[in-house]
């Protein structure tokens, strides 16, 4: 793997025809009907996603929010054949820890927008500078800035290949932690395996490994529940199913029109995150949209979807009777979608720090930022 330049600086710089014409496409959207009385049990409901679409068209202020996603210093660097955007926040303390964050889908490098703060500046935020971290957070291949159009389709393995290339290579850090939930989680959980001269220790606030079947012996009653749990999941994972067999055919509804992709990505948003039913008590409109936006103005929606094709047809599993040896911390949030116990973690990671958290769901970052950063503070003092 080579870095054939030196990161260039990025600014997020969108033009205004492309602001234009997503505004005349809302403007001119042909709205299904609902199931009468259906809520959000069958799909996006139709009665918020107009409330939504209608902020989006005459409320929502993409250039302001584009010069606060451009706060934080953002770079490309070519790596082999793949431009990788990425942020690099450095640290305000003593000794920064660097950290890679990586994030999943249908998210974004928008998710870390509230937490690099507390995470880069504690003394800011009433901790500690000894906690700081400098934070690197790139976008996955195939995602938001991370692509070209008909560019090459990465595994997680080689997406992991690549983020320890930038970490160590074109960055130079030595060591690091890894934090990530959702791809991103299985992402940090392979670094840490492949990498563990060079990672310090990694955080996940989603489980994404699992053992060797054969490795598997008795299983606790927290056990039987989690799988159970995962198997009332089924009905939930219809997106993985189209997303992991025809990727392609679902990418030209949603790449042409804004409300598709907003109501595909914001049902996930409601389902996932722990909103109790209210979606805006997790995150704000101008959350959901800055992350819409990020794949519409990219038109990265069908290229996100390759993860799901490529880890059904080849995933990359811990390979029989081994474990992920670095230490590892979970932040168990009590919305996210997979959320095994302690034990069966302790199958394939070497856990040293384990925290339940009050409140929170699959976006962690994004829902429950100050949460996340003094849970990795804490796992980072146990480090030292």
């Amino acid at each position: 793997m080579k870095t054939s330049e030196a990161p260039q600086p990025f600014a997020i710089a969108v033009h205004e025809e492309i602001l234009e014409d997503l505004s005349h496409r809302l403007a001119q959207t042909r709205w299904t009907d609902e199931i009468p009385d259906s809520g959000w049990t069958y799909g996006a409901n139709l009665s918020y996603m107009k409330e939504l679409i209608a902020y989006w068209k005459d409320a929502y202020d993409w250039r302001k929010q584009e010069k606060i996603l451009n706060s934080s210093p953002q770079y490309t660097v070519q790596i082999d054949d793949i431009q990788l955007h990425y942020l690099h926040v450095p640290g305000k303390g003593p000794d920064p820890m660097p950290l890679i964050l990586s994030h999943g889908w249908p998210g974004s490098f928008t998710e870390f927008t509230k937490i690099i703060g507390p995470l880069t500046d504690p003394a800011a935020y009433g901790g500690d500078p000894k906690d700081a971290f400098t934070v690197v957070a790139p976008s996955l291949p195939g995602y938001g800035f991370s692509h070209v159009a008909n560019q090459r389709r990465l595994s997680a393995e080689e997406m992991v290949d690549m983020f320890h290339h930038l970490m160590t290579e074109t960055l130079g850090y030595a060591n690091f932690i890894a934090q990530g939930g959702d791809w991103g989680g299985l992402l940090t959980s392979i670094l840490g395996y492949k990498y563990p001269e060079n990672v310090v220790g990694i955080h996940l606030n989603m489980i994404a490994t699992a053992p060797d079947q054969s490795d598997i012996g008795d299983i606790s009653p927290a056990e039987m529940a989690f799988f159970q749990k995962m198997e009332e999941f089924k009905d939930e994972a219809g997106y993985t199913q189209i997303q992991g067999t025809k990727p392609q055919t679902l990418g030209y509804g949603l790449n042409d029109s804004p409300v598709g992709l907003a109501a595909w990505i914001t049902e996930k948003f409601y389902t996932w995150t722990d909103s109790h039913g209210d979606i805006e008590s997790s995150l704000s409109k101008d959350d959901l949209l800055n992350n819409i936006m990020i794949y519409w103005v990219t038109q990265t929606i069908q290229s996100s979807f390759w993860l799901y094709y490529n880890s059904r047809h080849d995933a990359w599993k811990l390979p029989k009777g081994e474990k992920i040896t670095v230490p590892t911390a979970v932040g168990s949030f009590p919305a996210e979608i997979s959320r095994p116990p302690r034990e069966w973690v302790e199958r394939t990671c070497n856990v040293t720090h384990w925290t339940d958290m009050e409140s929170g769901g699959h976006f962690a970052a994004l829902e429950k930022p100050d949460l996340l950063a003094e849970d990795l503070r804490g796992f980072l003092r146990t480090l030292k």
